[in-house]
């Protein structure tokens, strides 16, 4: 992970589309200019960037069910939870379901995991437009090879 930069995750475990699932995982980093603030003595991960992992999950996850044709944009986070804190050093696990898909919006149900004690869970919408610009595609897919999206997801079918 690198929170200043907003990478919130760090590889793909498993991607089912047809399933409308998607686990990942990330390594809260021991260093970050977040912990300097948040809270000095005391770091723990930001709730917002809980939110943000299960949200760039989801996103993920919709990204490779379009195949790359569109892009989603958070526009609602409902019902979400921290459950417990996270520290730097801390390893985890991230999962997605596709609950809805259509009319321009998905919807996911996210949760984050850590030594198999849930820590956050929340519903997120998007808003899913065509990328404003093939820049911001070209940087979509190349991140998605850097998380390990397989790459039979970057085109239509």
């Amino acid at each position: 992970m690198r929170l200043e930069y907003f990478q919130m995750v760090d590889r793909i475990v498993s991607l089912d589309p047809v399933a409308r699932t998607i686990r990942m995982e990330g390594l809260v980093p021991e260093q970050s200019p977040i912990f300097e603030g948040h809270f000095p003595g005391h770091p723990i991960l930001p709730g917002v960037l809980m939110i943000e992992t299960i949200a760039q999950t989801g996103g993920w996850l919709v990204l490779a069910t379009l195949r790359f044709a569109a892009m989603p944009f958070l526009l609602q986070v409902k019902e979400a939870k921290m459950r417990s804190f996270v520290v730097p050093g801390q390893h985890l696990e991230t999962e997605a379901r596709l609950i809805h898909d259509g009319s321009g919006y998905a919807v996911i149900e996210g949760s984050i995991t850590s030594d198999g004690k849930k820590v956050a869970d929340a519903e997120i919408r998007y808003r899913v437009v065509p990328f404003p610009n093939e820049t911001l595609r070209a940087q979509m897919l190349e991140t998605a090879r850097r998380i390990e999206v397989p790459e039979a997801y970057f085109h239509a079918a």
